[in-house]
């Protein structure tokens, strides 16, 4: 094996791949807030109604989106929409896709949790006289978040690291950036094994903010 290995163009180079990872993480954390927010109505009606006309879009949108692949997804908002008048810059189809995909998954999740939540705590809310809206949040929400809260955060880490696919589409984040300087310097291995390390400290840094999240959010009583 000839090849030289040289990481001196990745050092030259190392704030842009800092600024990708910047922008990476914007990107993906915009998406999970708009994935969490957007997740928890449809999951309730799905969990209360599953057979109801309400619920068979949602139903349908949950299979249609867990049953295609994320690629063809991104490339249909970006390539697709200005076919019907609609043009998206490459992060706006990218912060649009990864919402989409990670609400289908994260409504299956979240119903889980809330079927889990024991049916005789909700009805000793309601022989307690508790508000509905005061029931759904400290019997039925809560409880069902902390139990989902360990697969909900990987989803979301899951979803950091997918949106290294919005590089097909030029999207400003680490693997595009990632991509041009492999081209300008041709030391693709070497810039590649960094932004492998890059996702990898990522991923444990959303780790580790999760982790306090979740001991802040649940290690104390409800009000």
């Amino acid at each position: 094996m000839n090849y030289q290995f040289d990481f001196t163009p990745i050092w030259e180079n190392f704030n842009a791949l800092l600024a990708g990872c910047l922008s990476t993480l914007q990107l993906s954390i915009g998406a999970m807030v708009f994935v969490f927010v957007l997740s928890i109505g449809p999951a309730v009606l799905l969990h209360a109604r599953p057979h109801s006309l309400a619920a068979k879009p949602f139903a349908a949108f949950v299979e249609i989106v867990r049953n295609t692949p994320f690629l063809v997804q991104i490339y249909f908002f970006f390539f697709g929409l200005p076919s019907a008048g609609l043009r998206l810059t490459p992060t706006q189809a990218a912060l649009l896709a990864l919402t989409i995909n990670g609400t289908a998954y994260s409504i299956e999740i979240i119903r889980g949790g809330i079927a889990s939540v024991n049916k005789g705590q909700i009805e000793a809310g309601f022989a307690l006289g508790l508000h509905p809206l005061r029931i759904f949040r400290h019997i039925v929400l809560k409880p069902a978040l902390r139990t989902i809260y360990p697969a909900l955060t990987n989803q979301f880490i899951f979803l950091m690291l997918t949106s290294s696919i919005a590089a097909s589409i030029t999207a400003n984040e680490l693997t595009s950036v990632a991509m041009h300087i492999g081209s300008v310097t041709f030391r693709s291995f070497e810039v590649f094994f960094v932004v492998g390390a890059l996702y990898l400290v990522m991923s444990l840094f959303l780790s580790a903010c999760f982790g306090i999240l979740f001991k802040m959010a649940f290690s104390y009583p409800s009000r």
